[in-house]
């Protein structure tokens, strides 16, 4: 019984046993059959679909061209033909705040992609051989993380003469992806001396070969639920960066820029602050939710 069980954990390990697993109880389908009954998860996913598609084909929310502006109309407020009202230069303001998705959703994913590359590299080395590999990993991974990531943010890009999206999220990731390194180090810890992992160094495979196959596969739980996180944080953060006049720069179009043209005029045509805060906070109330639910399920300790 108990080569079945780890059988169903590690199909490498059910081979050598000659146990066969059953798909049905494979984690990973568990996890689909259990997201699939999650209704926070088919919410957050229904509004990251239409956000997604927002920033990727904004044609088909709105037909205006963002650069279309006329100074006649400027500050007008919501109507029926300007269902956002209109900005400081007499732009349409829900194109604009449309069109704001694509440069705030890709800095979130850019970020959030390289930061958990780096850490899936960085934390399997170190969870796995330990030692002094570990010991000078995790104390760089310190030192940036003793930096709060906000303050770091601030001073690298207030010396950047030209800040796009690349710019903006490489200089988020080097101080976000300590915290993912160590969720993956602690995740690749917990499996490293499992009765899989030493069963196939027993049988002689090389240490790419068990990291590979067996390591990897059973610590990629916590960093991918965090990942959903944290592509929400660094929307906010853009937004915040970009808020201070440290993040992006026109002629980018995205929700912190419009905050942060706003700004001065919240008591005349506050219409020009609600808009594109609503938008970030509903993208990252949905990516912060969908990736609890992926914890929820994808993570053994949790699920009973």
């Amino acid at each position: 019984m108990s080569e079945l069980i780890e059988a169903r954990h590690d199909p490498t390990e059910a081979r050598a046993t000659g146990a066969k697993p059953e798909e049905d109880a494979s984690l990973w389908k568990d996890a689909w059959r259990s997201l699939r009954t999650n209704p926070w998860f088919i919410i957050s996913g229904i509004i990251l679909i239409i956000m997604v598609l927002m920033a990727i084909f904004p044609q088909l929310f709105t037909n205006t061209s963002p650069q279309e502006c006329l100074l006649e109309r400027s500050r007008q407020r919501p109507s029926a033909q300007h269902w956002f009202g209109t900005d400081i230069q007499g732009c349409d303001y829900y194109t604009r705040v449309i069109y704001g998705a694509r440069a705030s959703i890709a800095v979130g994913v850019v970020v959030a992609a390289l930061s958990v590359a780096v850490s899936i590299i960085l934390g399997l080395v170190a969870g796995y051989f330990g030692r002094w590999i570990d010991t000078v990993i995790s104390r760089f991974a310190d030192m940036v993380f003793a930096i709060p990531y906000f303050l770091g943010a601030i001073v690298f890009l207030n010396v950047l003469e030209s800040r796009g999206i690349l710019e903006v999220a490489f200089v988020l990731t080097i101080f976000t992806w300590p915290i993912t390194m160590r969720l993956m180090r602690g995740a690749v810890m917990a499996v490293t001396n499992n009765e899989f992992v030493l069963a196939a160094r027993a049988m002689g495979a090389g240490h790419m070969a068990i990291m590979r196959r067996h390591i990897l596969p059973n610590s990629l739980a916590p960093i991918l639920g965090y990942s959903s996180i944290l592509v929400g944080l660094m929307i906010s953060a853009e937004a915040a960066l970009t808020f201070l006049g440290v993040g992006l720069q026109l002629p980018s179009i995205s929700w912190g820029l419009q905050l942060s043209n706003a700004h001065g005029y919240i008591q005349t045509v506050p219409h020009l602050l609600v808009f594109p805060l609503i938008f970030v906070a509903i993208t990252v109330f949905a990516f912060t939710v969908m990736g609890d639910a992926i914890r929820d399920a994808i993570d053994p300790k949790i699920k009973k």
